[in-house]
């Protein structure tokens, strides 16, 4: 059986939400960040950057969200949540795979953990870095808010519903205490309301132990 290593409202969340779509069995493991169990030598193994998500599914070990995200839609074809290969929508789906691992969630890395990137004696460069970070965060909400615009369609991609998804609610989720969350522009916002009414959505929310709010 698959297993998934998660903590709540981590970068886990994707995969797991992709995986309630999938409503393939599965199995959650807890790795508990609050007694660092993220860093511990059996934890490791799996995973030697110390992060959350790992994935097992048999022999394979994965960590990365998006390569799970991937691999979960590889091994699932008949659920259809990733165009065809080789189309053009196939290419798009990638690029806003990997927009978002590299670049929009990378800006929130240096959102929530600044003092990574600064010296310790220089408490107002990290502050600074904070700000500029979310500075950096409005401006690619606004570049998804643009292409919602620009299709018209009700999921990232237009019309299909794909892995993109779950993705995207858990990084729109982690702006949720930001002056200009996502929820507040008028495209992102319905969106999320729409990502909201999905039955897997509430039942990893309810799983995780999610409260308001949501987004």
């Amino acid at each position: 059986m698959i297993e998934l290593h998660y903590y709540p409202s981590n970068a886990s969340m994707a995969p797991h939400l992709l995986l309630e779509e999938l409503g393939t069995p599965f199995r959650l493991c807890l790795v508990d960040r609050a007694h660092e169990a993220h860093k511990s030598p059996d934890y490791l193994k799996l995973n030697p950057n110390g992060l959350i998500p790992v994935l097992r599914d048999g022999e394979l070990v994965l960590y990365e969200a998006a390569a799970i995200c991937l691999h979960l839609v590889d091994t699932h074809p008949q659920a259809e949540l990733a165009p065809r290969v080789g189309s053009s929508e196939r290419a798009h789906f990638y690029k806003w795979l990997m927009w978002m691992t590299n670049t929009l969630q990378a800006t929130l890395t240096l959102y929530f953990y600044p003092e990574r990137w600064a010296s310790p004696d220089q408490l107002q460069g990290a502050t600074a870095l904070k700000a500029r970070a979310e500075a950096k965060v409005g401006a690619l909400l606004e570049q998804i808010e643009a292409e919602f615009e620009r299709h018209g369609g009700p999921w990232l991609l237009g019309a299909q519903y794909t892995a993109l998804d779950p993705y995207l609610l858990m990084l729109c989720r982690w702006t949720r205490e930001f002056g200009r969350p996502a929820r507040s522009l008028p495209q992102l916002g319905a969106y999320l309301h729409r990502m909201l009414q999905r039955p897997a959505v509430q039942k990893v929310f309810a799983t995780e132990q999610i409260g308001p709010p949501f987004v």
